[in-house]
């Protein structure tokens, strides 16, 4: 492929899996949000949540997922950009790590929000 041809759909696809299997298969905290949407999901089922309920548990955990992959990379980035340690650097990969942190407390409140009161009917 030359410089100014843009990729299939199809390649396109199989850039976008090859770079979650990356991220899945290299990063730790992805693995860790990976594990957390299973369980959320399987309570879902388990706590028969509706239509709007998934939508919204699944926009939720897909934000979390979607932030740990920009942090990975913007932080990939910046070791390229500047791989020995610098204040600017350590702010900006600081930023994006807060993003996630950002994120993940909204998708928690999300999921106290749907799970709680189903919980506490079967209780």
């Amino acid at each position: 492929m030359n410089q100014h041809s843009k990729p299939g759909i199809i390649q396109s696809l199989r850039y976008a899996l090859n770079g979650c299997a990356k991220l899945f298969g290299t990063e730790r905290n992805a693995r860790i949000h990976l594990a957390a949407f299973v369980v959320v999901v399987a309570a879902g089922f388990c706590l028969e949540i509706d239509r709007v309920e998934w939508m919204i548990i699944l926009l939720a955990s897909g934000a979390v997922i979607a932030a740990e992959a920009m942090n990975t990379a913007i932080e990939g980035t910046i070791d390229i950009v500047h791989p020995q340690y610098g204040e600017k650097a350590g702010r900006i990969k600081d930023i994006a790590a807060g993003a996630v942190l950002i994120v993940t407390c909204a998708a928690i409140a999300v999921g106290v929000i749907v799970f709680f009161p189903k919980i506490k009917a079967l209780l």
